[in-house]
């Protein structure tokens, strides 16, 4: 630009300007957006805590919490340090595990920060600092991939050096063959912006691209190998399978229809903020069910609720359990979770009413993405989970998955990964 300057051609150093402050913006908006889709999951992230000091509350931020602590977890907060629970906790751990229904976990059960509390409060007791819990592993996760830089971009930058030392060079010749204007041209032509500024966009805007389809990129040398992959690590919850629970079916005692049995359910569970309580209420809407307003209402976290609707006493889930001897549509083996398949027992005025069934679907798109997969060389699939065995190990023998266009072989291998065992 300033030898444009110096020799009149104003309109070339615009060109070059033009050139480079686009180049800029472009990048800054690339990795703004990119910044932007990575760092959502770091919204979930608890910055202050509810502690107890001398048999009251303060509101504390996380950093001052110490091992010991006793803190009071609120239904919706994010659990905001690892530690232990001291009551009954009913946790949403999706974003953590990736079991798709809330876990109930009863005094002394392990709690991994970063899960969302769905039940009521409970005490927690801090079992290490917030620098060192489950989340801020996450958290350093995501802040080391934002400042990292692919091979191929430390490649161009070095690169770019050489080859501006050696523009200079022949910029040089060109004004000793005695037009300076050729030096100019010289420089101008092989302005190195594009080489400089063109890896690290494109690295950018694919992990920005990823990330807004649901994926986090480690960083620039993990998509650069993708080319490289022959074998393919899918997680279930919410990837493979649509990562909330929908009703696969209702089981029904004598006198009871099925819109019966979810619709004294739904109509209970207004009263209630349990993630499968919005999954009937969700269902029976869907069918156009009228719910009544429920009344006497008690519910215990992780336990079932209990109401009035309609004048009638309705029980869901495990309030159900010692009533069970009074007959119904099934047997206690039969509620259990099997296949995938949680039950949501309901019985009215004391008598079994009826049997949900709640189960995370495959999402519609499963056996065309394991095609497409194929198609670009993924040689194997594995399904990997933080569920439960025999939930991740239905998913992964699904016919979605076993007749699929190569079908007539395995498709898929089930690997259950907790916190410490997920590979590498």
């Amino acid at each position: 630009m300033s030898a444009a300057l110096v020799f009149g051609e104003s309109l070339a150093g615009n060109v070059v300007a033009l050139m480079y402050a686009g180049g800029q913006l472009l990048e800054s908006f690339a990795e703004g957006r990119a910044r932007r889709e990575m760092t959502a999951l770091l919204g979930r992230v608890a910055f202050t805590a509810m502690r107890y000091r001398d048999h009251t509350l303060e509101e504390v931020p996380i950093a001052t919490i110490r091992q010991g602590d006793r803190l009071l977890v609120r239904q919706g907060d994010v659990v905001p340090v690892d530690g232990h629970v001291d009551g009954v906790a009913v946790l949403d751990l999706s974003a953590l595990t990736g079991e798709s229904i809330p876990k109930s976990l009863s005094r002394g059960g392990e709690v991994m920060s970063g899960s969302t509390l769905v039940g009521a409060a409970f005490d927690l007791i801090a079992s290490r600092p917030a620098a060192e819990s489950t989340y801020a592993g996450i958290v350093r996760l995501v802040e080391a991939a934002q400042a990292s830089k692919a091979p191929m971009a430390r490649l161009a930058d070095r690169y770019a050096m050489w080859f501006l030392a050696l523009t200079v060079s022949l910029a040089g010749a060109a004004w000793l063959s005695g037009d300076p204007i050729r030096a100019l041209a010289v420089l101008v032509v092989a302005t190195p912006c594009p080489l400089i500024l063109a890896v690290p966009v494109a690295i950018i805007s694919g992990i920005s691209r990823t990330a807004k389809s649901g994926a986090l990129v480690k960083d620039g040398a993990a998509l650069e190998a993708l080319a490289h992959v022959r074998t393919a690590i899918l997680d279930k919850t919410g990837t493979v399978t649509q990562g909330r629970p929908t009703i696969s079916g209702i089981r029904t005692g004598e006198g009871f229809t099925e819109h019966d049995v979810l619709a004294l359910a739904a109509s209970l569970d207004q009263a209630s903020a349990h993630v499968m309580a919005t999954s009937l209420i969700q269902a029976a809407t869907d069918s156009g069910l009228t719910l009544l307003p429920p009344s006497n209402i008690a519910e215990l976290p992780g336990k079932g609720i209990e109401g009035t609707v309609g004048g009638r006493r309705v029980s869901r889930q495990a309030y159900l359990r010692p009533q069970r001897s009074t007959g119904g549509p099934c047997t206690l083996e039969e509620l259990d979770d099997h296949d995938g398949v949680q039950s949501v027992a309901v019985a009215v005025d004391g008598f079994v009413a009826g049997v949900i069934l709640l189960q995370d679907q495959l999402r519609v798109d499963a056996r065309t993405t394991l095609d497409a997969l194929r198609a670009a060389g993924i040689e194997r699939i594995v399904l990997a989970s933080g569920d439960m065995d025999h939930i991740a190990q239905a998913a992964g023998q699904s016919p979605t998955w076993m007749n699929s266009a190569t079908g007539r072989r395995k498709v898929a291998d089930v690997a259950k990964s907790r916190k410490r065992d997920v590979p590498s």
